[in-house]
């Protein structure tokens, strides 16, 4: 009979990691939120993965040791077969003597309350950096672990925090169009030299941030949201076409991520991720990305006095399958609040 074994959290941490730290690369690795892994710690022991074969098991305990966590497996690799896995053939009977006459049987005790079954979490390992984000959705701070002899793109300006076995490289990226539209021409190169490092990195923007890990797929990011990403991701200005760009009154270039690996972009304000099937519309201000094989076409709400008067312009028309992630603030429709608040000259 082949013996199934189950892996147990117990809500332990190793002495060099912080239960904070733990409990986001959990609530990582388990696709929960950051509450929901919190509460499961609160709830240890419990079980996260059963019905597993010794190599699977200790798989997912390596896992978790892993991150900090401490988990067992039950029951214990390598623990004698029970009587009901030999398949033991009862005894014959044997005639009772003063010798082997049971004993007295001892007051029953009292049924203890049936606990409530342990809830079962799938957990997977995850590819990429181990990172955190702090400070969401207003100020969003991403710390990122960068493993030895690795290398991390940054948009320029944005670390704020890094140890001292990090080593920058400046390099050029988006060519021309970073110039028309004001925006930084360069991405800074971090390399972990001679052991793992980490670095914090602080995007311009008040507001939240997003991470995709990228297999071969395609997003198109608005060219002010790059925050970081990994080598092996390509960074690419796309020209959204004179028309487009011009009337949608936004940048005249998108930044086509591609690759594989991690990806991290900002926004201004809070950060909404719509899944869209069909046909949906944003308003261009909002647009922090969106997935490859969308169709958008720019257009304006209304007519001619609407797009002056209204206080409304253009939008994005969207068609297709794919998700869409929009910011809950948009910079124009900021800086056209704050305008009426200038100190104006005395004359």
């Amino acid at each position: 009979m082949n013996t199934e074994y189950s892996v147990k959290l117990t809500g332990q941490t190793q002495p060099h990691a912080s239960i904070d730290d733990v409990v986001i690369a959990f609530a990582r690795m388990a696709k929960l939120s950051e509450d929901q892994a919190r509460n499961l710690f609160a709830r240890a022991p419990v079980v996260v993965k059963k019905g597993l074969d010794s190599a699977t098991a200790e798989k997912f305990r390596s896992a978790l040791e892993k991150i900090g966590a401490v988990a067992t497996i039950e029951p214990p690799l390598g623990a004698a077969p029970s009587a009901a896995e030999l398949s033991l053939a009862p005894l014959e009977s044997a005639p009772l003597t003063p010798a082997n006459t049971p004993a007295p049987a001892a007051p029953a005790r009292p049924a203890e309350p049936a606990r409530a079954p342990m809830r079962e979490v799938v957990v997977e390992e995850q590819p990429g950096y181990q990172f955190r984000i702090e400070g969401r959705p207003d100020y969003a701070f991403l710390t990122v672990q960068i493993p030895p002899d690795e290398t991390l793109k940054v948009e320029a300006s944005a670390m704020a925090t890094m140890d001292t076995n990090l080593r920058m490289k400046t390099k050029l990226r988006g060519g021309l169009g970073r110039f028309v539209t004001g925006e930084s021409i360069f991405v800074n190169e971090f390399t972990a030299e001679g052991g793992p490092a980490e670095i914090g990195i602080a995007p311009g923007a008040p507001g939240d941030l997003a991470h995709v890990f990228l297999d071969g797929n395609v997003i198109f990011l608005q060219n002010s949201a790059f925050v970081a990403a990994a080598m092996d991701v390509t960074l690419e200005t796309k020209w959204q076409g004179l028309v487009k760009g011009f009337f949608s009154g936004e940048n005249l270039f998108l930044i086509r991520a591609s690759g594989h690996g991690d990806l991290w972009f900002n926004t201004y304000g809070a950060l909404i991720e719509i899944d869209v099937s069909g046909d949906y519309v944003v308003d261009t201000g909002n647009i922090v990305a969106f997935t490859e094989g969308l169709e958008y076409n720019i257009t304006k709400v209304g007519g001619y006095k609407s797009l002056f008067f209204s206080g409304e312009g253009f939008v994005c028309r969207f068609k297709g399958q794919g998700k869409v992630w929009i910011q809950t603030r948009g910079v124009a429709a900021f800086t056209s609040w704050a305008h009426w608040f200038r100190p104006a000259a005395k004359g």
